[in-house]
């Protein structure tokens, strides 16, 4: 049982430095440390340090050397062995973790190195249309949706509880449209050619040829592994040759508030979730911002409703059409801006987010 003279102690475990990136995994940790005021949380830092504030008011970080902040393999190897001797001492490890490709190994051996120490593990999204084989649970788990939490449940996870994300509309306040020059389209997508953002291209010429005018914005987020200035060089030629000339590529954004708000739409049109998040925190920030959203119909994406339009997946003249429609008609773009901040405010408050994980901790803290 913890001690009445002082604070839980937990482990957030991300597979690399919390304050090394921006993705759904450091995102959802980032939000229990904020809520969960009342608990002394041991984290993952990079080093060299970032620029980055660090994502964890208080607490004690833990160092893993990186040069770029991304999880590759020598970072997922620092987090797992650097994690054991804070896990022992612990009272709770919270795993903040995808099940990719190499989850089955870690959830085998893992639980072994930390001993008794309870662990709650949140899931934010599945690799693969399947469940890794050998994938075990590592304690209670979480899901960001239903359909994820009844494929853990049929693997063996037992009674998985969902509990969305979080967003606060304190920090996404309603902005409105700009109204000077072309639509501004804003593509969220990841190097993963062909992809989201290939697919935005040809979406975005679909739109133009019907006679949409509007620039075209790719945000992409790295991957370990992948060549991005040739994947960059790739789309800006991919652009030219649909006719999107002058589309910008970024590949780090440090304002994304602002991006949002110079923006009309955003886009994100993955064709599989990739074991990326169930809820994209993206979308959630760009419907808080007042901003409609095209997005791809997958089942991981239910839970976001009618605050989105949905298109198939790989249906670029769909979204296309979807696209030109929307940019022509102010009242249906302003009824869509309204829906989505209603429902961001109905469905992902804080106060619901923070009540769910200070049940769970309740529940596995000794």
């Amino acid at each position: 049982m913890v001690p009445a003279t002082r604070r839980p102690r937990v482990l957030l475990v991300t597979s690399g430095p919390l304050d090394g990136r921006d993705d759904a995994d450091d995102g959802l940790a980032a939000a229990v440390a904020e809520v969960m005021t009342d608990v002394d949380f041991v984290w993952f830092s990079r080093r060299p340090r970032s620029s980055r504030p660090a994502p964890v008011a208080g607490g004690r970080p833990v160092p893993v050397y990186s040069r770029d902040g991304l999880p590759h393999g020598r970072q997922r190897l620092q987090v797992a062995l650097r994690s054991v001797p804070p896990a022992r001492r612990a009272d709770l490890a919270h795993v903040v973790m995808a099940l990719g490709p190499g989850y089955p190994r870690f959830s085998r051996l893992w639980p072994r190195l930390i001993g008794g120490t309870p662990v709650l593990h949140t899931v934010p999204g599945v690799a693969g249309p399947e469940l890794p084989r050998g994938a075990r649970p590592l304690g209670t788990t979480v899901a960001l949706s239903e359909v994820t939490a009844r494929r853990l449940g049929r693997a063996g996870f037992g009674e998985v509880a969902v509990v969305p994300p979080m967003i606060r509309p304190d920090r996404w306040p309603l902005v409105p449209r700009p109204v000077n020059g072309p639509s501004t389209v804003l593509v969220a997508a990841h190097h993963d050619p062909p992809g989201a953002a290939h697919d935005a291209i040809r979406a975005a010429a679909v739109a133009v040829r019907a006679g949409a005018r509007l620039r075209l914005l790719l945000a992409l987020r790295g991957c370990p592994g992948r060549d991005a200035p040739a994947l960059e060089r790739a789309l800006r030629e991919r652009a030219a040759r649909e006719g999107l000339f002058g589309t910008e590529v970024l590949t780090r954004v440090d304002d994304v508030r602002g991006l949002l708000a110079a923006s009309d739409v955003l886009l994100f049109l993955s064709r599989a979730s990739g074991g990326r998040a169930d809820v994209p925190l993206t979308v959630l920030e760009a419907l808080a911002t007042g901003r409609p959203v095209i997005l791809s119909d997958l089942p991981e994406f239910a839970g976001l409703r009618d605050a989105v339009l949905r298109t198939p997946p790989g249906d670029a003249h769909r979204a296309g059409h979807l696209l030109r429609q929307l940019l022509d008609r102010p009242w249906w773009w302003q009824s869509l801006a309204e829906q989505g901040r209603a429902a961001v405010r109905r469905d992902f408050a804080p106060e619901r987010f923070r009540s769910r994980y200070a049940d769970l901790y309740r529940r596995l803290l000794p």
